[in-house]
Formats: structure tokens, C-alpha cells, sequence
């Protein structure tokens, strides 16, 4: 039984390509067992992030499933066929050391994001919960939980500005000079939502704004902050005050468009409004950016920002890398 990644993420593919193969994560079990059923698999994983979407399958022929995935997820999605380019393929131990690498935020475009971590336990315990994992899947994705535990205890890679959330905030204060009395919306209240609006508290936002499809969320988040609660249908209204949006919803398509922003220009007296988009896909219309006093950062923007980071922490990379090393020794994958 062969191990095997396909994916694509912020490295090889763009946001507008990374979109188009982005999954919900109340699918993601679901998305698991269509996996096993498209390449004709054993076992499958499904994980889909901001920055990733990645298909693992555990299969009697890697090359075989390959061009069986890679074929049927093409027609599915409706893509032309050279979107294959931006795809990578792993097999055995490499997709098994790459799992390793994700888990631990090596991979990240932060680097030593603590997120993913989390996020990559929801895509195995919703394809486990679906009965899509088996013997070899199991043991892959427990092994790399270990290890992503082992090398935040025992390296400092988490340490600085890991979170996109984190680097977004850092974005907007670089564009401000300081958040300090600025006033803020989030939309969306989900986990990196939460994290950003922290940040944002411990700079010196002086009001947060929290919009999302359950009201009952925004106003927990909300709360938490300090801040107020607005529902969704009304985000518009608020537009017209504050200074920062940042928007992560999950939500399918755009739900910030150019006439929005433009209907509260007046209203705003032409002053500075910033954006960024750290959804997949995008939240805010690519037209918004086109309006003269906004700055509109998709999540790609921060890859100037990762690799900073990523100079800084080049001596933890070799650490977690030996760490990783020495935890596969023990998996003994089959075929390995």
C-alpha cells in the first residue's frame, strides 16, 4: 500500500487557482471519502486551508492514483488541464516527512505557524469520523502529530510573528504607522479572526467591530475584545467609520465589492481605508484595490513578510528538520 500527497499551496499556486480547489471544513470528511472514490483508493485526507489544499491517500498504486486524481478533480472543478503544473506530488517517506513539515509549520508561509497544527487535526478527525483513514493514514497522522508537538517544545520556531493574523496586523500597521484609537471591523468570526482581533486589542485599537452569520459568534468574539457586535446583513454601516477591515469568512464568493466601498466614500470623507483578505477563497473583490484611498492585501501580500521571518529563523529550520528525521526512522512506512 503506497502513501502519497498531492497538492498545491502558497509557493506553487496562486490565490485565484488556490480558491478554486478550496474546501469548506464542514466538507472535509465528506471531501475525504470523494477522494478515495475519485482516485480509486484505499484511505484519504483532505486538507484545505488559506495557504493549502491537500489530497493524501493511502493506494496500491501511487502512479495510478496520480493521474486518476489529477484527471477526475480537473473535470470535476471544471479547470484546464495544465493547472497540473501547479500541483506537487509526494510518495512514501517524502509525503509522510512532508506531512511532518506541514504539521510543524515548516512549511507554512509563516513560518512556525501555530494554526495549521490545529487545522490539520480537523481535516484527520473529520476523514476519521467519516470512516475514509485506515492502518496506514492513522499511523501517518498520529506519527506527525508527535512530531509537531515534539518540535515546538523543543525549538523556538513558533517564537515572533507566526500567525497570518499576527502579520496581517503588522501589515496595517506599517501602512498606518500605528493602530493606536484606530477603529476596526472583522468579518467572520472563526479562529484566525480571533487571533488577528488580539493582536489588533494589543496595539491599540480602540474599537473592533465583529461581523458573522451567527450573530451569537460575532457577539462572543466580540465580547471577548471589548468590542461591538454587528450583524451581518448590516456590515455596511459600519463601513463608513473605521479605519481597517480584515476579513476571513469561508464564505464561497466575494462579499465585499467596489459599490460598497464606494457608497460609503462620501460618507467617509475620502479617508484612508485598508483591507486585507485572508480567506480562500477571497472575501473582498480584487475592484475594491482600484478605489484610490484603499489598500487591498490578499493573503499572498504577506509572503514578503514569511520570508523575513524565515531568515531569522534558518538555524530552528535545522533543528526541526533532524527532529523530523528522527521520528520517521520509526514509522517504518511500507514500500518505504
Amino acid at each position: 500500500m503506497d502513501l502519497l500527497c498531492l497538492g498545491l499551496n502558497h509557493r506553487t499556486a496562486p490565490v485565484d487557482v488556490r480558491e478554486r480547489f478550496a474546501v469548506s471544513s464542514t466538507k472535509l470528511g465528506a471531501a475525504a471519502n470523494e477522494l478515495i472514490a475519485l482516485a480509486e483508493a484505499s484511505e484519504g485526507v483532505v486538507i484545505s486551508t488559506c495557504n493549502r489544499t491537500e489530497f493524501y491517500l493511502a493506494a496500491e498504486n501511487a502512479r495510478d492514483s496520480f493521474e486518476k486524481i489529477e484527471t477526475r478533480l480537473a473535470e470535476k472543478i471544471q479547470v484546464d488541464s495544465s493547472v497540473a503544473a501547479h500541483f506537487y506530488r509526494k510518495e512514501k517517506n517524502e509525503a509522510a516527512k512532508h506531512l511532518c513539515r506541514v504539521v510543524s509549520g515548516l512549511d507554512s508561509m509563516m513560518l512556525g505557524e501555530t494554526e495549521i497544527f490545529g487545522q490539520v487535526k480537523q481535516a484527520y478527525q473529520s476523514a476519521l469520523e467519516s470512516g475514509a483513514t485506515g492502518i496506514v493514514l492513522n499511523k501517518v497522522f498520529q506519527r506527525a502529530f508527535g512530531v509537531g508537538k515534539k518540535v515546538r517544545s523543543e525549538t523556538s520556531i513558533q517564537e515572533g510573528s507566526t500567525s497570518v493574523g499576527n502579520v496581517a496586523v503588522d501589515l496595517a500597521e506599517k501602512i498606518f504607522g500605528h493602530l493606536k484609537n484606530s477603529e476596526v471591523m472583522i468579518l467572520g468570526a472563526g479562529e484566525m479572526s480571533r487571533i488577528t482581533a488580539q493582536s489588533l486589542v494589543s496595539r491599540g485599537a480602540r474599537s473592533i467591530f465583529v461581523a458573522n452569520r451567527s450573530f451569537d459568534r460575532a457577539q462572543e468574539l466580540a465580547t471577548e475584545m471589548g468590542g461591538s457586535a454587528v450583524r451581518f446583513d448590516d456590515w455596511q454601516s459600519v463601513l463608513s467609520r473605521v479605519d481597517v477591515v480584515i476579513s476571513s469568512t469561508g464564505a464561497p464568493h466575494a462579499i465585499v465589492h467596489r459599490a460598497d466601498v464606494e457608497k460609503a466614500r462620501r460618507a467617509r470623507k475620502y479617508r484612508p481605508l485598508f483591507f486585507i483578505d485572508i480567506a480562500v477563497p477571497r472575501d473582498i473583490d480584487p475592484a475594491v484595490g482600484e478605489i484610490e484611498e484603499v489598500y487591498l492585501y490578499d493573503i499572498d501580500t504577506l509572503e514578503q513578510l514569511a520570508e523575513e521571518a524565515r531568515t531569522r529563523r534558518q538555524l530552528q529550520i535545522e533543528q526541526c528538520e533532524r527532529i523530523i528525521e528522527m521520528e520517521l526512522d520509526k514509522l517504518n512506512l511500507p514500500g518505504t
